[in-house]
């Protein structure tokens, strides 16, 4: 029985981190194209924007090679995720709109992934946040350098920001006893919301900047 239950577990956070890779992987597509990139800078785009979090996550904790190098699912996720947007690039109207949802959705997913494998391995909460937030950050960080374009993170967005309070509210729910699948979808939630909410509203970060 037990066996089970930690294979249902298993399954469930490999369901997210694919999530977490189709979200990412389509976000780094759609800001691709906005450059008009070719075919296969619209796929490298797309792969270190969707990998690059979670390679340099596993490689601070001593994984090497990376977990994609091991499991062809998460090449397969990104190139049809990539596909699928180039394929219904019409039906997207807004590539601005499009960017923002996918790129706010893997946050959320691999903020959670991360501090799922810091969890594994027993390290402080501290430690398990930052690995979730490194997860989650430093895939666009990639992209947006590869794009000659200021990573999000390094502005004034709330980026990084609402993945740590994503980490906070999950360690909250966990403090309090909350079941474990409510745990994942309010975090995953938490910081998909106030990512969305930052920039529909232009929340920023205070200004450490005197005005001119």
């Amino acid at each position: 029985m037990t066996f089970i239950c930690l294979m249902i577990d298993i399954d469930y956070l490999r369901l997210i981190d694919l999530s977490g890779i189709a979200a990412f992987a389509v976000s780094g597509a759609v800001a691709a194209m906005r450059k008009r990139l070719d075919l296969f800078g619209i796929f490298i785009i797309a792969f270190v924007t969707a990998m690059g979090g979670g390679t340099l996550r596993d490689l601070l904790i001593g994984e090497a090679p990376p977990v994609w190098m091991f499991d062809m699912w998460y090449g397969l996720t990104v190139g049809v995720s990539t596909l699928i947007v180039m394929l219904f690039t019409r039906q997207i109207e807004n590539f601005r709109k499009t960017l923002l949802f996918f790129d706010s959705l893997g946050l959320g997913f691999f903020t959670i992934v991360g501090i799922e494998v810091g969890l594994s391995l027993n390290l402080h909460p501290v430690i398990c946040v930052t690995l979730g937030t490194v997860t989650a950050c430093f895939g666009g960080v990639i992209r947006d350098i590869s794009l000659r374009t200021i990573p999000v993170i390094f502005q004034k967005e709330v980026y990084a920001s609402a993945c740590i309070a994503g980490g906070i509210f999950y360690f909250a729910f966990v403090y309090f006893g909350a079941d474990d699948t409510w745990v994942k979808v309010v975090s995953i939630s938490a910081v998909f919301l106030m990512r969305m909410l930052a920039v529909i509203f232009d929340l920023r970060l205070p200004n450490p900047y005197r005005s001119a």
